[in-house]
This record gives structure tokens, sequence and C-alpha cells, in this order.
């Protein structure tokens, strides 16, 4: 089987997507007969960049398959901080691991060590543009909540502009029919054009808004994002700029019963604590499905179930 990477989601066709995440919902449904599929096989965690849920989302996920895990949480504690590039550092890491998962603060970074080594690389997020592992984590969690990836209404809030899991959302939900797209953000945050060229080109209905209220009664969908402090360049536009929008229950009483609010976490306060036991919030459903997602991808780039061709 020729090598597979995941550096972005449309490395995936509609076909693949499905199929990945049947797998996934199996293993849910089954943990047990996946529990032994990569025994004496190894995965790599290269992270240049701060993480809870996706690196340890990515261990925890390949101990589930039997797998072992090496590699560094922090770039001070590797050659990087001697000057190795990603590059270098990549091709080190394939000598002892089967596939790797990286993040890094530059985008493309996971493009180049997937084009450095021999191994399945998966882009863990690189800066403000991609991550396609938690897009593979957030169709999981829609699909077993609603049912379907089609025919819905999807409002993305908040930081749209550095949010790397929306972009990745959005490129990812195109590919699905009946979808309609309302972007809630603060002027300085819109999405990226590249996105906004992606719908159109795709025939996908969007809107912007900057209203939460407004837009929350039409949603099956909100995903909710923080404003990214390690974004900025200044320390006053953050500030300005996080507390835009809050959600809680008393905007919730607009919202419809089924609505499904999600977030990547980790929140800061765009999110009040008291929505945690409204019976519509999945953000924390959505940590559990990521370590399932991961599992199932792991096992396709590998070959061992399913593998993508």
């Amino acid at each position: 089987m020729a090598k597979r990477d995941l550096i972005n989601i449309t490395d995936l066709d509609l076909d693949e997507l499905d199929r990945l995440l049947a797998l996934a919902s199996d293993i849910i449904e089954s943990p047990e007969k996946y529990q032994d599929k990569c025994a004496h096989k190894t995965l790599a965690t290269l992270f240049y960049e701060p993480s809870t849920r996706t690196r340890l989302s990515f261990e925890s996920a390949m101990y589930g398959l039997g797998g072992n895990v090496v590699g560094f949480s922090d770039a001070n504690s590797s050659s990087a901080s001697k000057g190795e590039t990603v590059s270098d550092t990549t091709r080190v890491m394939e000598c002892f691991a089967d596939i790797i998962a990286m993040r890094h603060p530059k985008e493309g970074a996971a493009l180049v060590a997937a084009n450095s080594c021999d191994v399945p690389v998966i882009n863990a997020g690189d800066g403000g543009h991609l991550h396609p592992s938690q897009t593979l984590t957030d169709l999981l969690t829609i699909l077993r909540n609603k049912g379907r990836l089609t025919d819905l209404k999807v409002g993305f809030c908040g930081d749209l502009k550095f949010g790397r899991t929306v972009h990745s959302l959005i490129l990812a939900l195109l590919r699905y029919k009946g979808i309609e797209v309302v972007l809630i953000s603060p002027d300085e945050l819109k999405l990226p054009s590249y996105n906004k060229d992606a719908m159109d080109d795709a025939g996908i209905k969007w809107v912007e808004t900057t209203s939460l209220e407004e837009a929350l009664p039409e949603l099956d969908v909100l995903y909710m994002t923080r404003v990214q402090k390690e974004r900025f360049f200044n320390e006053e536009d953050y500030v300005r700029l996080k507390d835009t929008y809050i959600l809680d229950e008393q905007k919730l009483e607009s919202a419809k019963d089924d609505l499904v609010i999600m977030h990547p976490l980790p929140r800061v306060n765009e999110i009040s604590v008291e929505v945690d036991k409204d019976p519509r919030a999945k953000y924390f459903d959505q940590v559990k499905n990521g370590r399932y997602a991961r599992m199932a991808l792991i096992l396709m780039l590998l070959g061992i179930e399913g593998g993508l061709n």
C-alpha cells in the first residue's frame, strides 16, 4: 500500500471519510475487537506547541490499539532547541516509529514533515491553518448526535480567522448535501477568504453576522471557539475581543431543542459553565469521540483496517 498522510481533511475523499467514521463508530461499540490491532506498532508524537486533548487523545488512541508511543510534548525538550529542522527531526523519528502525529506553530510544517519521510504523517495542527484530525472528531460528534451529515445549518462563532478547527471542518462539510453555514464573528476575526471561496465553489449557502443572538434560533449545530491569545501580536486587541461572545442559558432559550453545541476546547469563558448541564452541550463528548476517530485514522493510515487506497 502506498504511503498516505493526513495534512488537510481534503486528503480524504467522501467515501474514505464515511468509511473512517463508520470504523470509529464500530470501535465505540466494540472496542475489544481492536485492542491488539497495533501490537508492535509505534506512534511518534512531535508536539512543538502546547496541547492537552490532541496529544493525549493520540496517545490514548494508540495505547487503545495495543501500540506504543514515543515523542515529545515541548519543542524545548527536543533537538529543535538546538536548531534541528523539522525535516531532520522527522527523518530521525521515522527510525523509531511507524506513524507520526505532529503539531507545529508554523503553517505548512506538517507537509514538510510528510515530504521528508516514508511513514504516514498526521497534521495535529499547523499554526492557524488546519487541524484535520479534530475535523474527524467533529464530524463523528455531529453524526452520532444528528444521525446525518447532510441538510444541516451550522453556525461557527468566535475566532474564525485563526481557528484552524473551523477552517478544516468547513472544508469537510462543503462536500455534504444541504449544508448551510452561518459565520458569527467580529469584523477583525472573519473567516479567511480561501474558505469562503471554497464554499462558493461548492455552491454552499453562507452568511456572515456579528450577532449570535440573531443566528442562534435557526441553527442545528453551534460550533463555539475561543479567541486565541497566542495568535495575537497586540495584547490590547486580544483584551478588546476576547469577551465578544459568551454563550449562556439565557441565550439558549431561543435555540432549538435538538441543537448540538460544540467546542474544540480549551474554553476560556465563551461558554458559561452553567451550559455544561444542558443536554445540548456535547463538547466533552467531542473529546471522547476524538480518541475513537484517531484510532480509526491510525488503523486506516497503517492499512491495518480498511486501509486508505
